[in-house]
C-alpha cells in the first residue's frame, strides 16, 4: 500500500501536469472587434472622407460600390473588401473609417487604412526621389493617429485598455505595395526599388511591436499580390520582351520581385513571433490566394483570360493610365463577379470574397484560424463566402 507522502507526491505532480497542459493550450479567437492600417486595399472610406469636397476621387462616384453596396461607399472596388467579408464572418459590423467619423468606438471597430497610403513616411520617399502626392498618411501616421486617440477610446470603455486591444483581430496592411507602386511608374529601376525592401519590412515590424506592447495579441499581416499580372503593370511594361512573360501572361520578374518582399516580410514575422510567443502573427498569403484565380480561372469561376479590368478603356487589358475606372467616359463590365480585377489596381468583389475565404478556412494563412475550439462560438460557422 502506498504510503500517505507517496499519495501527497503523486497528487501534486498530477495536479501540476494537467495545469502544464491547461496552460500550454493555445488560445481560442474571440475577436471582439477589427482594428485595420494600411492602403486602399482596407480603405473602408478615410480617403473620400480627407480629400477636397470639390475633388473627390474616383471611388466617390460609381461604377464603385455597384455590386453590393449599390452606390460608392469610398471602396476601391465594385463591392465589399476582404476585410468586410472578415467582419462578416466573425460576426462584426463592417469596420468604418475612423477619417470624417463622429463616434469612434473599438466596439464597432476602427478603419485607419487610406488609399496611396506607403509603409515609409512621405518625407523620406520625397528624399529618394520618389513621388507620393496621394496622401501623407503614411502607416507611421495612422498608427500615431491611433495612440493619440486611445486614451478617449478606452475611457469610453468598460473595459481595460489592453484587454480591448488583446480582444481584437489588428490588420496590418496590406502596407507596403505603394512604396514599390510610385518609384515602378515614375520609371526608376528595380534595384533602386529593392533597395527599399527591408525599410519597408522594418516600419512594418516597428508598427506591430508599438502595437503589442498597447496589448495586442492577434496580427493578421498580408504580403503583398501578384501585381506583375495587374492590368495596370502589365500595360506599363506592355513592350517588355516575350521571355519576360509567364506562360499565364504575367511579368516574371515583376511577381519574382514581389515574392522577393513576402520572402523577407515571413522571415521578419516569424523573428516577431519567436520575441514575443504569447502574441499571434498571421501572415496572410495574398499572392498565393490571388496567383491561383490566374492559374485555374474557371475553376473560381472567372473568365479563360481574366488579365483584363473590369472597368476601364482601351488597350489589350482594358486600362489606361489617367482614363480610369470612374473617370466620366469610361465605362465597365456588366459580369464584374466574373472578372479577378476591377480597375487595373485593385480586385472585384469576387476576387475579395474567394481570397477571404482561402484566408479564415485555410489554406492561405500561416499559422491557420483555428475556428473549432469552444472559445471561437462568436464566430459565424456556417457562413457562406457564396453569398
Amino acid at each position: 500500500m502506498a504510503s500517505p507522502l507517496k499519495k501527497l507526491i503523486f497528487s501534486v505532480l498530477l495536479l501540476s501536469s494537467t495545469i502544464i497542459v491547461i496552460s500550454s493550450e493555445p488560445p481560442c479567437p474571440r475577436y471582439k472587434s477589427i482594428i485595420s492600417f494600411g492602403d486602399s486595399i482596407t480603405d473602408t472610406g478615410n480617403f473620400v472622407h480627407l480629400s477636397d469636397v470639390n475633388h473627390l476621387p474616383q471611388a466617390a462616384f460609381l461604377p464603385y460600390g455597384e455590386t453590393f453596396f449599390h452606390h460608392p461607399s469610398g471602396r476601391y472596388s465594385d463591392g465589399r473588401l476582404i476585410i468586410d467579408f472578415i467582419a462578416e464572418f466573425l460576426g462584426l459590423p463592417y469596420v468604418p473609417p475612423y477619417f470624417g467619423s463622429q463616434d469612434a468606438s473599438l466596439d464597432q471597430g476602427i478603419n485607419f487604412a487610406v488609399y496611396g497610403a506607403t509603409a515609409l513616411d512621405r518625407a523620406f520617399l520625397m528624399e529618394k526621389g520618389i513621388e507620393s502626392d496621394f496622401t501623407n498618411v503614411s502607416l507611421s501616421v495612422q498608427l500615431n493617429t491611433f495612440k493619440q486617440i486611445l486614451p478617449n477610446l478606452c475611457a469610453s470603455s468598460s473595459h481595460d485598455c489592453r484587454e480591448m486591444l488583446g480582444d481584437s483581430l489588428i490588420l496590418i496592411g496590406e502596407i507596403g505595395g505603394n512604396d514599390y507602386n510610385y518609384p515602378f511608374f515614375e520609371g526608376k529601376s528595380i534595384n533602386e526599388i529593392k533597395e527599399l525592401v527591408p525599410l519597408i519590412i522594418n516600419a512594418i515590424s516597428s508598427a506591430i511591436v508599438d502595437l503589442i506592447d498597447l496589448g495586442g495579441k492577434t496580427f493578421l499581416v498580408p504580403g503583398s499580390f501578384p501585381v506583375g499580372c495587374y492590368a495596370s503593370y502589365l500595360t506599363l511594361f506592355e513592350n517588355a520582351q516575350e521571355h519576360e512573360y509567364d506562360p499565364l501572361g504575367c511579368l516574371t520578374w515583376l511577381n519574382k520581385f514581389v515574392e522577393h518582399h513576402n520572402e523577407h516580410l515571413k522571415t521578419e514575422l516569424k523573428r516577431l513571433q519567436n520575441l514575443y510567443p504569447h502574441v499571434n502573427i498571421i501572415y496572410a498569403d495574398y499572392y498565393n490566394s490571388m496567383h491561383r484565380f490566374f492559374q485555374e480561372p474557371a475553376k473560381y469561376g472567372f473568365r479563360t483570360r481574366p488579365l483584363a479590368a473590369c472597368c476601364g478603356i482601351g488597350g489589350k487589358y482594358n486600362f489606361t493610365v489617367n482614363e480610369e475606372c470612374g473617370y466620366t467616359g469610361v465605362s465597365y463590365c456588366q459580369n464584374p463577379s466574373e472578372y479577378v480585377n476591377w480597375d487595373g489596381y485593385h480586385l472585384t468583389e469576387a476576387a475579395h470574397r474567394k481570397m477571404a475565404h482561402g484566408l479564415l478556412n485555410g489554406p492561405f494563412a500561416t499559422p491557420a484560424f483555428d475556428w473549432s475550439c469552444p472559445g471561437s462560438a462568436s464566430v459565424n460557422k456556417k457562413y457562406s463566402f457564396s453569398s
